[in-house]
């Protein structure tokens, strides 16, 4: 039961009856799974299908396109409801939502029309393929390589951490068309149903175990140089945007996550009694729960925050560093604090609180780990400013 759902101060009556399909369907479709498909690390695909049905999956982009046309700050709300019930299905959306801006905002009219309505609809997942064994936090040095032979680029090399790897229908294939650094990094889209494009085995995560996250080996893949995103070159540029955008979708499930785990000690709390009384009256627990609320509280106006900027077309890198920074910690603290209350209770799978703890380290650690983004603070910190 979620019994802190937060008063939401929305734009539009649109966006609040998005909320109101999105809580719903949050119920009944994703809630009565997850615990299930998490114990057999199965992908919810139908799931997602049903999600892109009802227009979940291209939330910020143009209508002309099968997208939803919403702010920012409307498409983060629905992740952090979405993430509350099953953070599975909020970071495919989120992974899927960044696997389209490539083509989204870069792509030609003609790429745009072919290929967008399907992922914006669903019918095609896609996954973002950056990060490589020997440098995911250092994206301009990848290796990955792709030549041009005529009209098609081979692409050769391996990269890592995918998410949807072997499940997706399309991927991003960021690698290197020119010379040495982020000015030689270009972006591909291919099918993945390339000759050459294997997924690798499955990593065996500490979480999530229903999100397949694997290497994936291009071995001479040939994909058509009308697949390029951009120009060459433009790679990078395309890759730190979209991450941006990420950055802030990683936050919002992190606030949503952070939120079912206080919502479930809340309630627990309520109930257990020791010495006669229950024991959320307790200050040591009060006190407890009282910092988390704030907590989550904060994290979720910072990455509103960052939203809103974004919205109204105003630089929020350094504010989306700050808030996936600051939402994920949070988020390892609140779901271990909630298994704290639980007590012995909190240790074992009977309750999804355990769960909930595991699954938030890895929002400390995607889109840039947490090092990276307290770099890009101190970096913009360093910087003269204008008086």
């Amino acid at each position: 039961m979620v019994t802190g759902t937060p008063i939401r101060l929305l734009p539009t009556d649109e966006a609040r009856q998005l909320l109101e399909l999105t809580e719903q369907l949050a119920d009944k479709e994703l809630a009565p799974r997850a615990d299930d498909y998490e114990q057999r690390a199965q992908f919810p695909r139908e799931v997602l299908r049903t999600l892109g049905q009802a227009g979940l999956l291209g939330l910020p982009y143009p209508s002309t396109y099968g997208g939803g046309e919403q702010p920012y700050e409307v498409y983060l709300q629905v992740l952090e409801v979405l993430a509350s019930r099953w953070l599975t299905v909020a970071e495919a959306v989120s992974v899927h939502t960044l696997a389209c801006y490539p083509l989204a905002a870069y792509g030609t009219e003609a790429q745009r029309e072919t290929w967008l309505p399907d992922m914006l609809g669903g019918e095609l997942l896609g996954a973002y393929c950056l990060s490589e064994p020997a440098g995911g936090s250092d994206p301009a040095a990848m290796t990955t390589r792709a030549t041009r032979d005529g009209d098609m680029y081979v692409v050769n090399g391996t990269k890592a951490w995918t998410t949807h790897a072997g499940v997706a229908d399309f991927y991003n294939i960021f690698c290197r068309t020119g010379g040495e650094g982020h000015r030689g990094i270009s972006c591909l889209l291919a099918d993945a149903t390339t000759a050459g494009v294997t997924p690798q085995a499955r990593e065996r995560t500490m979480g999530l175990h229903a999100s397949p996250v694997a290497q994936i080996a291009f071995d001479d893949a040939r994909v058509p140089a009308d697949r390029l995103l951009g120009g060459e070159g433009q790679g990078f540029r395309i890759a730190m945007q979209a991450l941006d955008a990420g950055r802030l979708g990683i936050a919002a499930c992190a606030v949503g996550l952070a939120q079912a785990a206080l919502d479930y000690a809340v309630d627990y709390t309520r109930e257990r009694t020791q010495f006669g009384r229950p024991v959320i009256e307790f200050q040591g627990l009060g006190f407890l729960l009282a910092d988390a609320a704030t907590q989550i509280a904060a994290a979720r106006s910072l990455t509103l925050q960052a939203a809103r900027l974004r919205d109204a077309g105003h630089p929020f890198s350094v504010e989306a560093a700050k808030a996936k920074l600051f939402a994920t910690d949070m988020a390892m603290k609140v779901t271990t604090d909630a298994v704290q209350a639980l007590g012995g209770y909190g240790y074992v799978a009977d309750h999804p609180v355990e769960r909930w703890m595991r699954e938030a380290k890895v929002l400390q650690i995607v889109e840039g780990t947490n090092q990276i983004q307290r770099m890009v603070i101190a970096r913009d910190l360093s910087r003269p400013r204008r008086g």
